[in-house]
């Protein structure tokens, strides 16, 4: 089952056992707008550092989470930024053929075993 970004913080911080209160005041955020995060009612993504940080206090994914809250990391802007004819095309591409966008997939996840060999 995929979880949106607010499942997924709520069900870390809970096998962490932190209460909203007490991770907010790790991170420095106002606890409501966690619990705003946590139900999917806030008005806009937080910004990276903030997700950096609920990725690092709740030992998730950095880069993982990065995405999954709906924020591109600044490290790959620059990338969209150098090809950003191209990108509108990719992503409806890969929108519209889901077998395309299963063999990119699968491309990325043999250049990554590769790596670790």
């Amino acid at each position: 089952m995929n979880q949106n970004f607010g499942q997924v913080i709520r069900q870390a911080r809970k096998e962490k056992g932190f209460s909203q209160r007490e991770l907010a005041k790790r991170i420095g955020l106002d606890f409501t707008y966690l619990s705003k995060l946590e139900n999917s009612r806030a008005d806009y993504p937080p910004k990276e550092d903030v997700i950096r940080s609920l990725a690092r206090n709740l030992e998730l994914d950095e880069e993982e989470l990065v995405f999954l809250a709906g924020r591109i990391p600044r490290k790959e802007e620059e990338l969209l930024k150098l090809n950003y004819k191209a990108m509108p095309r990719l992503f409806r591409r890969i929108r519209e053929n889901p077998e395309f966008a299963r063999q990119l997939l699968e491309i990325d996840k043999e250049a990554e075993d590769k790596d670790k060999e």
